[in-house]
């Protein structure tokens, strides 16, 4: 993966919202602000513009002149913090951003070293620039000219910025709610319902969980969840709970001596294993088993005394 930081734009009125502090608004337990730092974690540096706040994980701040000078300012403010030549530029309200995407917004950039940047598209085919990879220098440059142009950069519409850009468009076609934005109460309500949705619950909770936790682990979800259902029908309802907390314990301590992800499916084999041992014990099948064996050693047993 292309080296690179980050630039997200947490500035703003956010008069829709009625002037609430909208990075901070909280989908899926979540505030927005973090979950479009969980997408670009991947960042050697991230630099958010804005007021300051409490993050989920370290970044650099910085302002624009003046403040709420609009996104063209902001992004001047942030990408004097910039030291990779490629940086990703997001906005702070996208709930539903993914590192999937962001990567391949950097891989799409990376491919064709003719292009300044790649941004992606929304459904409807309209470019999205603040879910976007550019060329630091190719940036800053116009900048640069637009502030010798107009004077002043502050509330410029960041299209003249883009217009002057070599882009690649990336469809959003594997992520089509990649660039859904919360402007008003009413998109908010809609991202937090569809995280409850059924078909997303699961992944958007875990994901949840591991931020808060601060975990970089990939879950197999229908793993412990399988290991869940084995303990709590083999052995006992409480048992599912307290099983994969000990599943995750071990884990943790297998990756904390050198292991890498494995370490979960592993634990969690051992723990099914055991379970599918004590379910079998509760139904008589291993009862029956040793019958058999006992009597097949017994009878050969038995053979080797009469010789």
């Amino acid at each position: 993966m292309t080296a690179h930081d980050a630039i997200v734009l947490a500035g703003g009125a956010a008069k829709r919202l009625g002037g609430v502090d909208k990075p901070a608004v909280s989908v899926g337990g979540r505030a927005l602000l973090d979950r479009v730092l969980g997408a670009c974690a991947d960042a050697a540096r991230t630099v958010v513009v804005g007021g300051r706040r409490p993050t989920a994980r370290p970044v650099r701040w910085a302002r624009e002149e003046p403040p709420g000078g609009g996104p063209v300012a902001a992004l001047d403010a942030g990408v004097r913090h910039v030291e990779a030549d490629t940086v990703l530029v997001l906005s702070a309200d996208l709930p539903f951003l993914t590192r999937e995407t962001t990567r391949r917004l950097l891989d799409v950039l990376a491919a064709d070293a003719e292009r300044e940047g790649a941004l992606l598209t929304d459904a409807d085919g309209r470019d999205q620039p603040l879910v976007a990879a550019y060329r630091t220098e190719p940036l800053r440059r116009e900048i640069a000219l637009l502030a010798t142009e107009y004077g002043s950069i502050a509330g410029l519409p960041l299209r003249l910025l883009t217009n002057e850009l070599d882009l690649a468009r990336v469809a959003a076609d594997v992520d089509p709610l990649a660039s859904f934005d919360c402007d008003t109460w009413e998109d908010i309500s809609t991202a937090r319902a569809r995280i409850r949705e059924h078909g997303t619950v699961l992944d958007e909770w875990i994901t949840a969980v591991k931020d808060e936790l601060g975990l970089e682990l990939d879950v197999d979800i229908k793993l412990l969840l399988d290991l869940a259902r084995d303990a709590a029908h083999g052995v006992a309802r409480p048992a599912a709970p307290l099983t994969t907390f000990l599943v995750g314990y071990a884990a943790g301590r297998a990756a904390a001596g050198g292991g890498g992800p494995e370490a979960v499916a592993e634990a969690s084999r051992k723990a099914v294993a055991l379970a599918l041992r004590w379910a079998d014990e509760t139904d008589g099948k291993d009862e029956t088993e040793g019958k058999r064996g006992k009597d097949g050693n017994g009878g050969r047993a038995e053979g080797a005394d009469a010789g």
